[in-house]
């Protein structure tokens, strides 16, 4: 299963939509990074958040997810509380193709800072916005800076196509646009 390149991620994401909006460099300058790099892709993060709170005293449930365990954010800086989580998303749109399994890795800016970020493969012809889930490990709050890179997505291909992909599963995170909570 080769990584694949600079130059295969633009030619998908200009030619076939892989992703959109695409940023074809490495946007630095003042800014968490951002675009594209030798061997993925680092996204953005939008600023629309879902800060986890004990406010309503709810049990968080992945069968029966309460809305009551979060307040929604829309901000350009987002502070996550001390030992606490956010749930928020990419701000570029993902079209995985047929043969391609997608891993993501938090960036390392915020790595040292103790913010670890979270997200499981996107799968063989998964499509969306990723959500993305933020984890403060510190006892400070933390920051998490909207539009700015968030993690890194490297693209694996494989041998060949699957015999059945996310869409012929009809995965229930298939076509996701905004904050994807929990799904039974």
């Amino acid at each position: 299963m080769p990584i694949m390149p600079d130059s295969w991620i633009r030619q998908m994401s200009q030619d076939e939509g892989m992703i959109e909006p695409f940023v074809d460099e490495q946007t630095r300058e003042g800014v968490i990074s951002y675009g594209l790099s030798s061997y993925g892709y680092d996204a953005r993060v939008s600023g629309e958040f879902k800060i986890f709170t004990n406010v309503h005293s709810v049990t968080v449930d992945p069968k029966n997810f309460d809305a009551g365990s979060f307040v929604d954010r829309e901000t350009n800086v987002c502070v996550i509380p001390p030992n606490s989580f956010a749930l928020a998303r990419t701000v570029e749109y993902f079209r995985i193709p047929r043969d391609v399994l997608v891993i993501c890795l938090g960036k390392s800016t915020y790595a040292r800072c103790g913010i670890i970020v979270n997200v499981t493969p996107l799968e063989p012809e998964w499509e969306g916005h990723v959500t993305l889930e933020f984890s403060n490990t510190t006892p400070l709050p933390a920051k998490i800076y909207a539009d700015e890179g968030a993690c890194q997505f490297l693209f694996l291909k494989g041998e060949g196509a699957p015999e059945v992909s996310y869409a012929d599963r009809k995965g229930k995170y298939m076509h996701q646009r905004g904050i994807t909570v929990p799904k039974l």
